[in-house]
């Protein structure tokens, strides 16, 4: 079941996933200087680790599908959106394909919602 968000969230959520299989660097204008990624395979990165393992193409998303949003809750300028997205891709040129539970912290700069922690957890069959 997905429930509906805020427009302006939802476009950053679409624009994270779409930068993110595209391999797009402007995937940095919808993350805080102050990221966090914790990864379903334990690593956990700031944004300098990002970009560095995202330049390399260490990990090639070729596909990123949100399956639903299960929760959003909004408090002042910070959102918290709970989603499950199904991803495929390469990791060090190894296919890979899963499903994950994501739960993400966006805050509101100015106008935009950008990221500011994700961790996520892979959904076993």
């Amino acid at each position: 079941m997905t429930i509906q968000i805020n427009e302006k969230l939802s476009k950053s959520i679409v624009l994270l996933d779409t930068y993110m299989q595209n391999n797009d660097n402007h995937i940095v204008d919808i993350l805080c200087t102050d990221v966090s990624f914790g990864h379903s395979n334990g690593w956990v990165q700031n944004l300098n680790d990002f970009k560095k393992d995202f330049l390399s193409k260490k990990v090639i998303y070729k596909e990123i599908s949100q399956l639903e949003i299960s929760e959003w809750k909004k408090k002042d300028k910070t959102a918290s959106v709970r989603r499950i997205i199904k991803v495929s891709g390469l990791y060090q040129n190894k296919p890979f394909d899963m499903k994950l539970a994501l739960l993400e912290i966006w805050l509101k700069k100015k106008s935009t919602w950008k990221l500011w922690s994700r961790q996520s957890v892979e959904i076993k069959p």
